[in-house]
């Protein structure tokens, strides 16, 4: 047998996990209204109407915003979102829920066919994590539509 083969280094780096929140305060989400008055600020002035993005918005226990992360940023009709992507942000940052959030340029607030798949694909996997999806909104600088608001969840 060759010894070479044993001789092998089996170091690894170690992976460092972290998450720090940048808000003091924890303003609480009531509604799919509280959600979209705390998302809508989130976009920089004019670009909600420019191209998709996709956001979640982190809850805890008492339903207090831990804060919000950009998952994806896309084009004009669409953005492509990975669920490892939103479970991983959601469990570096301990919460019990999220909101799931984007945009639609165009200001159509109907969900396409991908809204309602990518929905139901996070709220699948997250179940498995005991991660609650409380909403998915489509935003616009005119309103909102809300997954939650119209049984869609």
């Amino acid at each position: 047998m060759n010894s070479k083969i044993l001789d092998i280094n089996y170091k690894v780096g170690e992976v460092e996990l972290t998450y720090k929140s940048t808000s003091k305060a924890r303003s609480k989400i009531y509604s799919s209204e509280d959600a979209y008055k705390y998302l809508l600020p989130t976009y920089k002035e004019g670009t909600i109407c420019y191209k998709e993005y996709f956001k979640v918005l982190f809850l805890n226990q008492a339903s207090q915003i831990l804060g919000y992360t950009l998952i994806s940023e896309g084009g004009i009709t669409d953005t492509t979102v990975d669920v490892r992507v939103i479970l991983q942000a959601a469990l570096l940052t301990n919460s019990v829920a999220i909101i799931l959030a984007h945009n639609h340029p165009s200001g159509n607030l109907k969900p396409s066919r991908q809204d309602m798949e990518i929905t139901k694909q996070v709220k699948d996997a997250a179940q498995l994590m005991r991660i609650k999806i409380v909403d998915h909104l489509i935003l616009t600088d005119a309103g909102y539509y809300s997954f939650a608001d119209e049984g869609q969840l």
